[in-house]
C-alpha cells in the first residue's frame, strides 16, 4: 500500500549559513559601524542585538533576506516582541519546525473533507497518508500544495 509523510522541517545547516552571511553583512555595512548590532544563535533561537528598535528592524530584514536566498521558508520564522531599554534592544527569533497536534489535526481534517480514498494518521510530528493507488496520493499532495497552510510542508518517504 503506497504511503508518504507530511512533515515541516528546516535544513539547519542552511540556517547556520544564512546567519553567518548576515553576520558578515552587518560587519561590512557602513550604517552599522560603531554599533553593537549582532546575531546570536542557539539552536532554534536567533537573538538580534542592536542599539535601538530601528536597528532590530534592519537586522530582521537582513536575516529574512539571507534565509530566503538559502531556500528557507519565512513561514517558519516567529519573531517575538522586541525588548528595548536604554542600553540596547533585543529580539528573539524562533525557528519553528515540526507539526504540533493542532496543525496535524487540521491537515487530517482537510484530507478527510476532500472525500479522497486515502487514510491520514498522525504519527508524532508528522502525518502519514496511505492509499491504494499512487494517483490518489499525488492528488492529496496537489490539494495540499494549493491550500495555504501556516507552516511550510514537505512530502517525503514516498513508498509504493
Amino acid at each position: 500500500m503506497p504511503t508518504f509523510d507530511i512533515v515541516s522541517e528546516l535544513n539547519m545547516h542552511e540556517v547556520d549559513n544564512a546567519v553567518d552571511q548576515a553576520k558578515r553583512e552587518v560587519t561590512n555595512r557602513f550604517d552599522f559601524k560603531g554599533t553593537k548590532c549582532a546575531f546570536e544563535q542557539d539552536k532554534d533561537v536567533i537573538t538580534l542585538v542592536g542599539d535601538a528598535d530601528f536597528h532590530l528592524r534592519q537586522l530582521l530584514d537582513i536575516l529574512e533576506n539571507k534565509l530566503i536566498k538559502r531556500g528557507i521558508d519565512i513561514g517558519c520564522v516567529d519573531a517575538a516582541e522586541p525588548e528595548v531599554n536604554l542600553a540596547e534592544a533585543r529580539q528573539k527569533i524562533t525557528l519553528r519546525q515540526g507539526l504540533n497536534s493542532e496543525q496535524a489535526k487540521k491537515l487530517v481534517k482537510l484530507i478527510k473533507d476532500s472525500k479522497m480514498k486515502v487514510q491520514a494518521s498522525i504519527q508524532g510530528d508528522k502525518v502519514r497518508v496511505s492509499g491504494k493507488k499512487r494517483d490518489d496520493l499525488q492528488q492529496v499532495i496537489a490539494l495540499l500544495r494549493e491550500t495555504k497552510f501556516e507552516m511550510p510542508l514537505q512530502y517525503d518517504n514516498f513508498r509504493d
